[in-house]
């Protein structure tokens, strides 16, 4: 009766261990959006969407991103790099156009960039082999797996480059002839 009874105690402890770790309330932040208004992440130009979306895809094609997407109203590319060599960072840049006047000859172009940080992960694998007809001799043998993990991702701020961004943009509006069709 006695074992029964530390058993049943033994439980109840752990029940209620595990409902204090569900109870553990949850960390709270501070918003992190701001909603004003600012022109941080969005320009007017005076071209179509179409010719506003190209102009973006140019720009981010001379400074040696990858175009994922390319229709008359969005362009999304992509960047890698490595600064250092357990390090690897990918930048996003996200532009859609929209049209901004009734006749589609204003257009206001919404950018965003998001980075994305990774690290080297090493983790090491070990397994051992007993070969039975000789005794208990063990031989370990060890492997080490690498991997690349997100460790953290932000929206860019930085209105410095988004008006780098916006200046160049407009620079290959100045040089593209009007677009008809899908960029």
């Amino acid at each position: 009766m006695r074992a029964g009874a530390a058993l049943w105690l033994a439980g109840l402890g752990s029940a209620c261990a595990l409902l204090a770790g569900c109870g553990t309330p949850v960390k709270a932040f501070a918003s992190q959006e701001e909603f004003a208004s600012t022109a941080t992440y969005s320009r007017l130009f005076d071209a179509t969407a179409a010719q506003t979306c190209e102009a973006a895809r140019r720009a981010l094609l001379s400074q040696g991103y990858i175009i994922d997407t390319a229709a008359k109203e969005l362009v999304t590319g992509r960047k890698n790099f490595q600064p250092e060599p357990e390090s690897h960072l990918q930048m996003e840049i996200r532009v859609v156009c929209a049209p901004d006047s009734p006749d589609g000859q204003v257009s206001l172009g919404f950018v965003t960039a998001m980075q994305d940080v990774y690290a080297l992960k090493k983790s090491n694998n070990s397994a051992s082999l007993g070969v039975g007809g000789i005794g208990s001799v063990s031989l370990p043998f060890s492997s080490s797996n690498d991997s690349m993990v997100k460790v953290a991702s932000r929206t860019i701020s930085s209105d410095v480059f988004y008006e780098r961004f916006f200046d160049l943009v407009k620079r290959y509006l100045g040089m593209s002839e009007p677009v008809d069709g899908a960029p």
